[in-house]
Protein backbone atom coordinates (compact mmCIF):
# COMPACT_ATOMS: atom_id res chain seq x y z
CA UNK A 1 0.00 0.00 0.00
CA UNK A 2 1.19 3.45 -0.83
CA UNK A 3 1.54 6.14 1.74
CA UNK A 4 0.25 9.74 0.59
CA UNK A 5 2.51 12.64 2.52
CA UNK A 6 1.36 15.87 2.53
CA UNK A 7 4.00 18.74 3.24
CA UNK A 8 2.39 20.14 6.53
CA UNK A 9 4.71 23.34 5.93
CA UNK A 10 2.32 26.23 6.47
CA UNK A 11 3.83 29.39 4.76
CA UNK A 12 2.78 32.52 6.28
CA UNK A 13 2.30 35.71 3.84
CA UNK A 14 2.26 38.98 5.15
CA UNK A 15 -1.53 40.40 3.65
CA UNK A 16 -3.50 37.10 3.76
CA UNK A 17 -6.33 36.96 5.96
CA UNK A 18 -6.47 41.07 6.65
CA UNK A 19 -8.33 42.16 3.64
CA UNK A 20 -11.58 41.04 1.27
CA UNK A 21 -12.34 41.08 -1.84
CA UNK A 22 -13.93 44.00 -3.42
CA UNK A 23 -16.39 42.24 -5.89
CA UNK A 24 -17.39 39.47 -3.76
CA UNK A 25 -16.37 39.60 -0.40
CA UNK A 26 -14.12 36.47 0.23
CA UNK A 27 -11.01 36.35 1.59
CA UNK A 28 -7.68 37.19 -0.06
CA UNK A 29 -5.28 34.37 -0.75
CA UNK A 30 -1.57 34.72 -1.58
CA UNK A 31 0.44 32.78 -3.92
CA UNK A 32 4.14 32.45 -4.26
CA UNK A 33 5.73 31.44 -7.50
CA UNK A 34 9.75 30.78 -8.66
CA UNK A 35 11.03 31.60 -12.00
CA UNK A 36 15.05 29.66 -12.82
CA UNK A 37 16.74 32.04 -15.46
CA UNK A 38 18.97 30.85 -17.75
CA UNK A 39 21.64 31.75 -15.40
CA UNK A 40 21.10 30.02 -12.40
CA UNK A 41 19.25 32.83 -10.27
CA UNK A 42 16.10 32.01 -8.93
CA UNK A 43 13.24 34.64 -8.35
CA UNK A 44 10.52 34.60 -5.81
CA UNK A 45 6.96 36.57 -6.75
CA UNK A 46 4.30 36.64 -4.60
CA UNK A 47 0.37 36.90 -5.75
CA UNK A 48 -2.11 38.30 -3.80
CA UNK A 49 -6.05 37.68 -5.15
CA UNK A 50 -9.62 36.79 -4.38
CA UNK A 51 -10.12 32.78 -3.12
CA UNK A 52 -13.43 32.93 -4.30
CA UNK A 53 -15.31 31.16 -1.61
CA UNK A 54 -18.68 33.87 -1.71
CA UNK A 55 -17.97 33.62 -5.96
CA UNK A 56 -16.47 30.41 -7.87
CA UNK A 57 -16.38 33.39 -11.26
CA UNK A 58 -15.19 36.40 -9.37
CA UNK A 59 -13.31 38.29 -11.75
CA UNK A 60 -11.11 40.08 -9.20
CA UNK A 61 -7.17 39.32 -10.82
CA UNK A 62 -4.43 38.89 -8.90
CA UNK A 63 -1.40 41.72 -7.71
CA UNK A 64 2.03 41.13 -7.09
CA UNK A 65 3.02 41.90 -3.89
CA UNK A 66 5.23 44.77 -5.09
CA UNK A 67 2.17 46.45 -6.77
CA UNK A 68 -0.12 45.90 -3.32
CA UNK A 69 2.63 47.14 -1.15
CA UNK A 70 3.18 50.58 -3.09
CA UNK A 71 -0.36 50.99 -3.41
CA UNK A 72 -1.01 50.75 0.43
CA UNK A 73 1.93 52.78 0.74
CA UNK A 74 0.19 55.44 -0.96
CA UNK A 75 -3.29 54.94 0.96
CA UNK A 76 -0.89 55.89 4.29
CA UNK A 77 -1.30 59.21 3.16
CA UNK A 78 -4.92 59.16 3.25
CA UNK A 79 -6.27 56.88 5.71
CA UNK A 80 -6.64 57.44 9.52
CA UNK A 81 -4.15 55.62 11.27
CA UNK A 82 -4.54 53.96 15.07
CA UNK A 83 -2.12 56.79 16.29
CA UNK A 84 -1.64 54.71 19.84
CA UNK A 85 -0.78 51.80 18.33
CA UNK A 86 1.07 53.08 16.26
CA UNK A 87 3.36 55.10 18.85
CA UNK A 88 3.70 52.09 21.21
CA UNK A 89 4.77 50.54 18.36
CA UNK A 90 7.48 53.50 17.32
CA UNK A 91 8.45 53.90 21.04
CA UNK A 92 9.53 49.71 21.38
CA UNK A 93 11.55 49.90 18.12
CA UNK A 94 13.18 53.60 19.10
CA UNK A 95 13.69 51.71 22.62
CA UNK A 96 15.20 48.86 21.04
CA UNK A 97 17.48 51.02 18.46
CA UNK A 98 19.13 52.67 21.41
CA UNK A 99 19.61 49.79 23.23
CA UNK A 100 21.55 48.39 20.34
CA UNK A 101 23.62 51.84 20.04
CA UNK A 102 24.90 52.07 23.41
CA UNK A 103 25.10 48.01 24.04
CA UNK A 104 26.47 46.99 21.21
CA UNK A 105 28.04 49.91 19.31
CA UNK A 106 29.47 51.82 22.39
CA UNK A 107 27.62 55.28 21.10
CA UNK A 108 26.13 57.81 23.67
CA UNK A 109 22.78 57.33 23.98
CA UNK A 110 20.63 59.37 21.41
CA UNK A 111 17.58 61.67 22.43
CA UNK A 112 15.20 61.02 19.69
CA UNK A 113 11.04 61.03 21.21
CA UNK A 114 8.20 59.09 19.68
CA UNK A 115 6.91 62.51 18.66
CA UNK A 116 9.78 63.56 16.50
CA UNK A 117 8.89 60.67 14.27
CA UNK A 118 6.53 60.88 11.36
CA UNK A 119 4.38 57.69 11.59
CA UNK A 120 2.99 57.47 8.17
CA UNK A 121 6.58 57.19 6.69
CA UNK A 122 7.43 54.49 9.73
CA UNK A 123 4.10 52.69 8.34
CA UNK A 124 5.40 52.95 4.59
CA UNK A 125 8.68 52.08 5.81
CA UNK A 126 7.36 49.19 7.31
CA UNK A 127 5.64 47.96 4.29
CA UNK A 128 8.62 48.62 2.08
CA UNK A 129 10.98 46.59 4.06
CA UNK A 130 9.71 45.62 7.47
CA UNK A 131 9.41 41.63 8.29
CA UNK A 132 6.05 39.79 7.14
CA UNK A 133 5.08 40.13 11.26
CA UNK A 134 6.01 43.84 11.27
CA UNK A 135 3.51 44.17 8.12
CA UNK A 136 1.04 42.18 9.58
CA UNK A 137 0.75 44.36 13.11
CA UNK A 138 0.97 47.48 10.74
CA UNK A 139 -2.03 46.78 8.77
CA UNK A 140 -4.18 45.51 12.01
CA UNK A 141 -3.65 48.85 13.88
CA UNK A 142 -5.78 50.50 11.08
CA UNK A 143 -9.22 51.14 12.07
CA UNK A 144 -10.17 50.88 7.84
CA UNK A 145 -11.40 47.71 6.43
CA UNK A 146 -8.59 47.14 3.48
CA UNK A 147 -10.22 45.58 0.23
CA UNK A 148 -8.77 44.50 -3.35
CA UNK A 149 -10.45 44.07 -6.73
CA UNK A 150 -9.27 44.32 -10.43
CA UNK A 151 -5.97 44.93 -8.88
CA UNK A 152 -6.62 48.00 -7.16
CA UNK A 153 -6.24 48.46 -3.08
CA UNK A 154 -9.08 50.21 -1.60
CA UNK A 155 -9.88 51.60 2.00
CA UNK A 156 -13.05 51.43 3.93
CA UNK A 157 -13.74 53.30 7.03
CA UNK A 158 -15.60 51.01 9.60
Amino acid sequence: MMEYTRNSEHKEFAFTKLMTCGLCGSGITADEKFKKQNNGNVHRYVYYGCCRFQDKDCKSGYMREEDLIEQLAILMDQIDLDEIGMKNKIKDEIERHKRFNVGILGLKETKVKVDDVDIRNYAKHVLRGGTTLEKRELLTCLRSKITMAEKHISIVCV
